[in-house]
């Protein structure tokens, strides 16, 4: 699991900011990103689980404050861990 973006990528877009309430189902089912898409899952109140479902299965808590960077076309899942507020921004 990488833990920031690499050189010379460049943002253009983002979602909107999910909640535990909001956050569609295919953020928190298994999906992925086009090749040359990078994310990085942003978490502005509370606590997502960012996870890679492997085989063997990986995850990263992701505390408010704090990301997890999404390489492209790696299936992955995001799971609030209760109250949360987050969103993912895109990059290529």
């Amino acid at each position: 699991m990488k833990n920031q973006l690499p050189e010379g990528v460049e943002k253009y877009g983002e979602t909107v900011v999910f909640t535990e309430k909001t956050v569609p189902e295919k953020i928190t089912n298994n999906h992925d990103t086009k090749p040359g898409v990078w994310g990085k899952l942003c978490v502005l109140e509370g606590t997502v689980d960012y996870i890679i479902p492997g085989p063997p299965e990986e995850f990263k808590r992701v505390a408010e404050g704090d990301f997890a960077i999404i390489e492209p076309t790696v299936l992955h899942r995001a799971q609030p861990l209760g109250p949360a507020k987050f969103k993912v921004e895109f990059y290529r």
